[in-house]
Order: C-alpha cells, then structure tokens, then sequence
C-alpha cells in the first residue's frame, strides 16, 4: 500500500484493485500455509519476487494480461495443492510417531 501510495503520487481508492491474485500466490509461494501457523516475511518477500519474475517474463514474451492471470492461477492452484500434500504428510507422521 505504501509502495502503491508513493508511486501514484496520491491515496486513491481503487490502486490495489486486481492485485489481489498476486498478493495471495506470492504469500503462498512464499510459504504461508493455508491451514495457518506458518510463514515468515523473508518468505513472502521471495514468493513475492518470483512472482514478479513470472509477471515481468510473461511481459516480455508479450503473454496477454488474460494469459498472465490464467498462469497465476495455475501457480497458486499448484502451491495450494502442494501445501495441503506437505500438511497430510506431516499429520499422518505424527499419527505414527504416537
């Protein structure tokens, strides 16, 4: 927001509109699990720069901002099928361990 805020020159209402995809990819990314507990910020900060090297790659092949949107979905439906693998995994190791 602060970053959006000093580029605009100005607070306006609608500058985060559509980021909303990035944002939670990069978190995801990075790390943060969706059952909660977990994440750190160094890690949000790496999900979020591969999420701008994905974005500005993409950009340079002149993929169209309705592909990009389509390949950060597939990002974050892949992050978001590996977390939940990791949680069962670790939950049925500690159902063995008891």
């Amino acid at each position: 927001g602060i970053v959006m805020t000093s580029r605009m020159g100005a607070a306006m209402v609608y500058a985060g509109t559509g980021l909303e995809l990035r944002v939670i990819t990069a978190v995801i990314i990075g790390g943060a699990s969706l059952s909660g507990g977990e994440g750190s910020a160094i890690g949000a900060f790496l999900g979020s720069l591969i999420m701008v090297l994905t974005i500005n790659i993409l950009s340079l092949l002149n993929v169209s901002i309705y592909w990009q949107t389509f390949v950060i979905g597939g990002i974050l439906l892949l992050a978001v099928t590996l977390d939940t693998l990791n949680v069962k995994r670790r939950e049925r190791s500690i159902f063995k361990k008891a």
